[in-house]
């Protein structure tokens, strides 16, 4: 028979019982009477029935240690991975030096605690990194413009992704940089919305609808709503103030345009300034730059349709008086040709125009416009005329002082003491004094008219006469009167002369009725102060009269150099004026030469 036993006190226990058991086994069957046969064969049997039980509790305990080691496998692995996982690998080298010197259930029981501290700290690091991810989601979700779409995505397998600090540092380092390109981009969205709510006041469009064609963001005050800074925002917003850049510049040339066509009428109409002080807002957007316009609704389409409803009232308005306006700048291209002597274009005319508007032949815009560039020709032409004009101006006034000197002359009262008459005789010195500069005057007159016409290659005309003509002429016509003084003065002598004979023979002097028989000798006959005057007769030159034709003496005459008749202001000058008396006495002929003032 087997003895089952074991050093413990328990299992000794155990085998007491069984053989005390066994052995009352075995009194029962002597008591009965079994045979020894049966007895081992019963004993086999307990035997065999007793190995059966420790076979199974041998198996089952190897199955318990089977499963107590792959827990401990599983545990290990699970600890290796959740290590690996946050990146800290230095956790072996106990576990194996456990594993030599502990039970199986020992060492389920020392890693079990490393796993759960693991799995603490990995839960953390996951909220750490699924929050970092989800300011990582959300950024390129607005940087791409694809919202929350990116999230669900990017977060799928997060759990088998690296949770090291390495790795958690890198997504930190990542959403850094991505919050700075946020700030930029938004700090660019900004500054892009900014500009198109500017140019959206200057233009008077709506705002809030011409962002929210870009993106609906750019438009919404709601919190829970972040603004879209992705490319296409921006492209757009770029895109946009491109066009509205464009579009205030073509606005800009518009209102220029429309304000050119304002001022010109303005100016045309002689509109008040109070008129005009309406538009005076205008008047400052159009001496601004374009890019200095930031006043709201400065160049939108009402400020435009007003300034061009203006423009159009003030057109039919013009339309009205345009004959006048015509007529107007046609007198004042006359004044400016009077004052200036340049002979006005006759196409112009007063008569001409007035016939041209009411038959409608001609528009009188184009009228206008020809007249004022008459107008500008004109001027153009008195500003290069101005000095030898003023030396023309100087010329007649000493032909005019040299006419008042010979009137003074004839005054036989000159020197009488009335009042006024020292006066006069303080002018007549000075004119004495300019008559005999006239010469010199002409002269360099004459010179200075070659030079200009040599240098603006034409004639210098006066009232359609050449000026050197004029000047040629006065200057024969004045060497002609010089000459017939010099004729009158040597007639007198003769005259003296023979009265005084006569008086030598008949002893007295002849009555005055009896000596205008010399009024009338070889063409000359006496003037009022006793001089000699040539009668008339037509000179070389074409002169009607012996007077010096001054550019004034030319304009009543009819010349072969003028293309119409026109009368000057200044009436014509006579230097030697031809006195109506038939009759002089004796003694005005002898007193005909005048003489100097008596001297003190």
């Amino acid at each position: 028979m087997m003895a089952f036993g074991s050093p413990g006190g328990s299992e000794r226990t155990s085998i007491s019982s069984c053989n005390a058991m066994l052995r009352e086994l075995q009194q029962i069957w002597t008591d009965i009477g079994e045979s020894e046969v049966d007895k081992d064969r019963m004993l086999l049997e307990l035997e065999r029935e007793c190995l059966e039980v420790y076979r199974r509790k041998v198996d089952e305990a190897a199955n318990s240690k089977a499963r107590l080691h792959q827990s401990v496998a599983a545990k290990e692995a699970e600890l290796a991975t959740l290590m690996a996982s946050l990146g800290e690998m230095n956790v072996n080298s106990p576990i194996q030096s456990e594993k030599k010197t502990s039970s199986l259930k020992e060492q389920l029981a020392y890693v079990t605690p490393l796993i759960e501290d693991l799995k603490l700290r990995k839960e953390e690091r996951f909220k750490q990194f699924a929050d970092i991810k989800a300011q990582i989601d959300k950024i390129m979700g607005e940087i791409s413009g694809y919202g929350n779409l990116m999230n669900s995505v990017n977060s799928m397998n997060l759990e088998e992704q690296d949770l090291s600090l390495r790795k958690l540092t890198e997504y930190q380092s990542h959403l850094r940089s991505l919050q700075k390109e946020k700030s930029e981009r938004l700090k660019k969205v900004l500054e892009f919305v900014n500009e198109v709510h500017s140019l959206c006041g200057v233009l008077g469009l709506d705002f809030g609808k011409t962002v929210s064609e870009i993106h609906p963001s750019l438009q919404g005050t709601s919190l829970e709503q972040s603004t879209n800074i992705s490319d296409t925002t921006l492209e757009g917003l770029e895109q946009a103030i491109l066009r509205l850049k464009t579009e205030r510049k073509v606005r800009l040339q518009k209102l220029k345009d429309v304000a050119a066509s304002l001022f010109e009428l303005w100016n045309l109409m002689d509109t008040t300034k109070g008129e005009q002080v309406k538009f005076s807002r205008t008047t400052v957007i159009l001496g601004s730059a374009e890019s200095d316009i930031a006043e709201p609704g400065a160049l939108s389409l009402d400020v435009i349709q007003q300034i061009t409803a203006e423009v159009e009232r003030l057109t039919k308005l013009k339309a009205s008086r345009m004959k006048e306006l015509v007529l107007k700048r046609r007198q004042e291209l006359e004044d400016i040709c009077c004052r200036t002597h340049i002979q006005p274009d006759p196409s112009t005319a007063a008569d001409k125009a007035n016939a041209m508007i009411d038959s409608g032949l001609l528009d009188p815009c184009e009228l206008l416009s020809n007249i004022e560039t008459q107008i500008n020709k004109a001027k153009d032409e008195a500003f290069n005329r101005k000095e030898i004009m003023d030396k023309i101006e100087r010329w007649l006034s000493a032909c005019e002082e040299e006419n008042w000197l010979e009137d003074y002359n004839r005054d036989v009262n000159r020197y009488s003491a009335g009042r006024g008459a020292h006066i006069n005789l303080k002018r007549a010195e000075r004119a004495r004094i300019m008559v005999n500069k006239i010469p010199v005057m002409v002269d360099n007159l004459i010179s200075k008219t070659l030079s200009w016409e040599d240098e603006k290659r034409k004639l210098f005309l006066y009232d359609g006469v050449r000026l050197v003509s004029i000047l040629e002429d006065y200057k024969l016509t004045r060497q002609q009167k010089e000459e017939e003084k010099k004729r009158a003065r040597d007639q007198k002598k003769l005259q003296d002369m023979l009265l005084a004979e006569k008086e030598a023979m008949f002893g007295s002097k002849p009555s005055p009725r009896r000596s205008s028989s010399f009024r009338n000798m070889n063409g000359y006959r006496a003037n009022g102060n006793g001089s000699v005057t040539p009668s008339p007769r037509r000179n070389s030159v074409g002169c009607a009269t012996p007077e010096l034709l001054t550019p004034r003496s030319y304009s009543g005459r009819q010349n072969g150099y003028f293309k119409e008749m026109r009368r000057l202001s200044t009436a014509p000058l006579n230097f030697v004026a031809i006195p109506k008396e038939d009759t002089i006495s004796f003694s005005s002929v002898c007193g005909s030469e005048p003489e100097s003032p008596p001297q003190p």
